[in-house]
């Protein structure tokens, strides 16, 4: 829906329009109408984040398990231990994923930027998780006495984390794309030549 306003003087003519871009878009789920939405946010529904959220909160299911495993089994300090790197990470990472699963089955605004805060943030972890998984993965390398299961489950770990941070850029960058536009205002002025 647009809203547009028009100021008129002598000298300039001002138009403001609310919302140009934005059409508002009925969506069918099953052959039912459920929510009217803006067309952007179509899009990032259309995208199946549901689906990406699900691989999401399963990658993170994975990484804790692992990283029991790694606390149990460790006989000297590991970053990955010390850090707690599989605990908090895996929780961001589980949180971003139920709201990206979430913003698919509510079909609301609100939901759709909480998952696109999360997924920030997930990608912002699991970046700092992959710089100190290859720091670990270097220094395990070279040690004899190295368990070679406790190197498996850190390279397990490693492409976990790599795969939740491709994840979470891809709904970040679908979010925002989504709710960028969503209150756009769009000013035009005009210079009346008549005086």
């Amino acid at each position: 829906m647009e809203i547009s306003e028009v100021f008129s003087t002598d000298k300039a003519t001002v138009v403001i329009q609310i919302n140009p871009h934005a059409k508002d878009s009925i969506i069918y789920v099953d052959g039912q109408e459920t929510v009217k939405h803006d067309a952007a946010l179509k899009g990032f529904f259309k995208a199946q984040p549901k689906a990406l959220g699900i691989v999401q909160i399963m990658s993170g299911i994975t990484i804790f398990s692992l990283g029991v495993f790694l606390t149990i089994n460790v006989e000297f300090p590991n970053i990955v231990v010390i850090s707690g790197l599989t605990y908090w990470g895996s929780l961001i990472y589980i949180a971003a994923g139920s709201l990206s699963v979430a913003a698919q089955n509510k079909r609301h605004l609100r939901l759709v930027k909480a998952s696109l805060g999360m997924n920030v943030f997930s990608a912002i972890t699991a970046g700092l998780s992959i710089c100190l998984m290859g720091i670990q993965l270097a220094v395990s390398s070279y040690r004899a006495k190295y368990e070679e299961s406790i190197l498996r489950s850190s390279g397990i770990i490693l492409l976990f984390t790599i795969s939740q941070f491709i994840i979470s850029i891809c709904v970040s960058a679908l979010a925002c794309k989504a709710t960028c536009n969503i209150q756009s205002t769009v000013v035009k002025v005009a210079l009346n030549q008549g005086y």
